[in-house]
């Protein structure tokens, strides 16, 4: 597998990453992990949420769950080739709190959405290109999304000034066979868009996955460092990082700060596969029910929780 010269691995750790922790990290820690990223030859970090903390209230978040300006710079200091960027989600951010690029340090705002929030999530992002900004459409949990929708929804991100399309294993369900279809599909609709893939780890596919996207033309491949990201986790950083071989990339930053940061941070919070995310993962369904048994006394009954998750009246409830 040749990877092609145009791949972007974009580091989701301070944000998909931050849902574990509540986004609980020091300036220290970014700041020492946006450093790593650069030395590594990431081509984007993701900081955190662009979010409105009056349209989405937190009982208990960090700073990086809604990203204040001076805060970026404070931490950044001064850039690198790595670019930074940012993710809102649909009914949760006010564009008018978003100051134009020439005033920011964010480089790229992503917008994630649903199926059913395309046209919003459209209109979100044009306006974030008119005030300079890279873009892309992140369209949420698509292993749920039905055939006619998602074409209709490709057919009209086609025609917006979107950047960049993802495709988002938000139930970490997916298998190689999906990710073939969907990235082929994504570019027989989107031949002027470039396509993006989102990987969960529930499977133990997110590796693989990323690698077969990146295959069939997918070029920003979205990783995290020691895969720390929601429930199971995302594709890891520092595979991806360790599996390209250009001269840009290096993997020794990432390999020191997993050792100096994330090792003692993995002793008190938990991401990564165990078996209940393996379980919503096979049955295609959002971790957040095993995300509540991992926190609760019965975290490791997992025959039972299979069996809760399996009876026709749980399976009604969610359909």
């Amino acid at each position: 597998m040749n990877p092609q010269p145009n791949i972007q691995v974009l580091d989701c750790t301070i944000r998909d990453g931050g849902l574990v922790n509540q986004w609980d990290f020091s300036v220290d820690f970014v700041r020492d992990l946006y450093q790593a990223l650069s030395a590594a030859g990431a081509a984007y970090m993701e900081i955190g949420y662009k979010n409105s903390p009056k349209l989405h209230k937190l009982d208990k978040a960090g700073p990086w769950a809604f990203l204040d300006e001076n805060l970026i710079r404070e931490t950044i200091g001064q850039k690198t080739a790595t670019k930074i960027s940012a993710l809102v989600d649909i009914g949760r951010v006010d564009e008018r709190d978003i100051v134009p690029r020439e005033e920011s340090l964010i480089d790229l705002i992503r917008v994630a959405c649903y199926i059913k929030d395309v046209d919003k999530a459209i209109d979100l992002a044009t306006k974030f290109h008119r005030m300079g900004y890279e873009t892309s459409v992140n369209i949420m949990a698509v292993s749920h999304a039905r055939d006619h929708d998602l074409n209709a929804a490709l057919q009209r991100l086609a025609d917006s000034p979107v950047d960049i399309v993802y495709v988002v294993d938000s139930f970490g369900s997916l298998v190689p066979r999906d990710i073939e279809g969907l990235v082929e599909r994504f570019q027989r609709y989107l031949p002027n868009k470039m396509i993006g893939i989102h990987t969960h780890n529930n499977l133990q596919m997110a590796f693989a996955n990323t690698l077969l996207a990146m295959e069939r033309g997918a070029t920003f491949l979205d990783s995290s460092v020691f895969g720390m990201g929601r429930a199971a986790g995302n594709c890891p950083t520092e595979l991806l990082i360790g599996y390209l071989k250009e001269a840009r990339y290096d993997v020794r930053p990432i390999l020191d700060i997993i050792e100096r940061r994330f090792i003692p941070m993995r002793e008190k919070v938990e991401w990564g596969y165990t078996i209940p995310y393996a379980i919503t993962g096979l049955l295609d369904e959002h971790p957040r029910v095993a995300i509540a048994l991992r926190m609760s006394a019965d975290k490791d009954k997992y025959l039972e929780f299979y069996e809760r998750l399996t009876t026709v009246e749980t399976h009604a409830a969610h359909l």
